[in-house]
């Protein structure tokens, strides 16, 4: 008969990860709410005070606020669509029998991308799409598109943007919704390819219940990572040219530690998180209620 677990064996295990979890965590957005709630610019430390929600007002009647976040709204609008069906697309094909050699290597291939930080593709970014030595442009010269300016050209930047996170996110999307097609029953799929042969059949009323947990996680951790990207922006355009390719993140990093007004910034980010929260709460309830 197995005995009792004491309260003290709970807390030696479970402790250590709670505690990481409330510093790492937790206390980090304390502190953010409580700035959010002050007057706190670095630059006039002895001049904090408590000034309740006036940051956040001064926030939600920014314009230049919103359409940072009209931005980032875009990017997401355009990028992640793409993502679902580039992934659902090489998803499909690696789950398909035969060939097995060559879909390990399609797999090992598909984590590269998701490898590389986000800075590094930025980096990779500048120097691939240089106007006077970049590849890209070498390359294009043959067809007469030797000069395009990618960097300096707000719109081409945009697009530089919505391609690298399509490229480095795409082969995540492709592996999760491969390891839910592999959660189908060999034999009710093998049913449903004799009954007929089109794909989106199979893939509407067979496949895509397996994979709806899958999808769910797909749309939150990639909305939340496009929300917050900042890495492979800052380091490809800084934002630029002007404020074309300025997303709430490089806004919030600009208020917090170029104008130093923390108080400000904190405010900003309340309000992301917020923004974040309820769309996840919208795709768990839209896409997830039947599972």
């Amino acid at each position: 008969m197995r005995g009792k677990v004491s309260r003290k064996t709970i807390f030696a295990f479970l402790g250590p990860s709670v505690i990481a979890l409330a510093l790492i965590g937790i206390a980090p957005l304390l502190y953010a709410l409580w700035t959010s709630l002050h007057f706190f610019n670095l630059t006039k430390l002895r001049r904090v005070k408590f000034i309740g929600l006036e940051n956040y007002g001064e926030v939600l009647t920014d314009g230049a606020f919103w359409q940072a976040m009209g931005r980032t709204f875009y990017l997401l609008a355009l990028s992640l669509p793409l993502q679902l069906a580039l992934g659902m697309g090489i998803a499909l094909i690696l789950h398909k029998p035969g060939l097995t050699l060559l879909k390990t290597l399609a797999r090992l291939s598909l984590v590269l991308p998701m490898a590389t930080t986000y800075a590094v593709v930025g980096l990779l970014g500048q120097v691939m799409f240089n106007q006077k030595f970049g590849v890209i442009n070498q390359f294009l010269s043959p067809f007469g598109g030797g000069s395009i300016n990618w960097i300096g050209d707000s719109s081409n930047a945009f697009i530089m943007i919505v391609f690298w996170d399509v490229w480095q996110w795409t082969p995540f999307v492709a592996l999760v919704l491969l390891a839910g097609l592999t959660m189908v029953p060999g034999e009710v799929e093998e049913a449903a390819r004799l009954e007929t042969k089109r794909w989106w059949t199979i893939l509407r009323y067979v496949q895509l219940p397996f994979l709806m947990p899958g999808l769910v996680a797909v749309l939150i951790l990639r909305t939340a990572d496009t929300l917050k990207l900042f890495d492979m922006v800052f380091t490809l355009t800084r934002g630029g040219p002007g404020s074309s390719t300025e997303l709430i993140s490089l806004m919030i990093q600009r208020v917090g530690f170029r104008a130093f007004d923390q108080g400000l910034a904190s405010a900003q980010a309340i309000i992301l998180l917020i923004i974040t929260i309820i769309l996840a709460q919208i795709y768990i309830r839209v896409f997830y209620r039947e599972v």
